[in-house]
């Protein structure tokens, strides 16, 4: 079906137009997409056109392009979440319908490195309390975390007792985690976490850095999250000012 009728630009045309496509299951979930040459003569369009249309969709994690194999369309996120929500992931994976849980990997006392202890200004740290932690959802792993705490606010023993850190720390220290500074990057395969997480190969992760702040403005805890791209997205609400 050309799609020429429409007034606005070619390439936002063949992107709604693909989505749709997908919306209703034309184009499958890991399936491939037609080639180019088919694409661009069904829509009837340039293969210029096309290909700004599918690195787009590729930027919005909606298809992705392997080289010299051809396009395939990703799976839609399970768990969505606006980031300037701070909503735990055991909260995200429970309002989809899922059951979460936890694998406990590590909880050591370790020498905070220089850029732990800049991010923990003005607070002098000597130890951190180390966790690495694997959140599940219907026992599947979805998200690696490795959270760093000043070792006075939370007790290593009570660490693989705690279903959410933020409740350990509030109980055992009085540390109510008020807000967090995020920052997100998209990353590829790592050696590590995908391997852990069963990622395939070629499927990307988000990483979500986050310093945690109290209600007095104070930093607590240091934490990065890589959730798998195929499972979750995230949005933020953006005002006019």
């Amino acid at each position: 079906m050309s799609i020429r009728q429409d007034t606005r630009h070619l390439y936002l045309q063949v992107i709604d137009q693909i989505k749709r496509d997908i919306e209703n299951g034309i184009h499958r979930e890991k399936e491939k997409l037609p080639s180019e040459f088919e694409l661009s003569k069904t829509l009837g369009v340039s293969r210029a056109t096309l290909r700004e249309a599918l690195r787009i969709l590729e930027e919005e994690n909606v298809v992705t392009r392997r080289h010299g194999v051809g396009t395939f369309v990703n799976p839609k996120p399970v768990f969505s979440s606006g980031i300037e929500e701070l909503n735990s992931v055991t909260s995200m994976i429970e309002k989809s319908g899922m059951e979460p849980g936890v694998q406990y990997l590590s909880a050591e006392l370790i020498e905070p490195t220089e850029d732990d202890r800049l991010r923990f200004e003005p607070t002098l740290i000597h130890k951190l309390a180390k966790v690495e932690r694997v959140r599940t959802a219907d026992n599947l792993p979805v998200v690696f975390c490795i959270d760093k705490i000043p070792e006075h606010l939370i007790p290593l023993e009570k660490v693989r007792e705690a279903d959410s850190i933020f409740n350990t720390m509030e109980n055992y220290a009085s540390q109510r985690i008020s807000y967090a500074v995020t920052h997100i990057e998209p990353i590829g395969y790592h050696d590590r976490i995908s391997s852990i997480l069963n990622c395939d190969p070629e499927q990307s992760l988000l990483l979500l850095k986050q310093m945690h702040y109290n209600l007095d403005d104070e930093p607590v805890l240091l934490s990065s999250n890589y959730f798998r791209a195929d499972k979750f997205s995230f949005h933020v609400l953006r005002k006019r000012v």
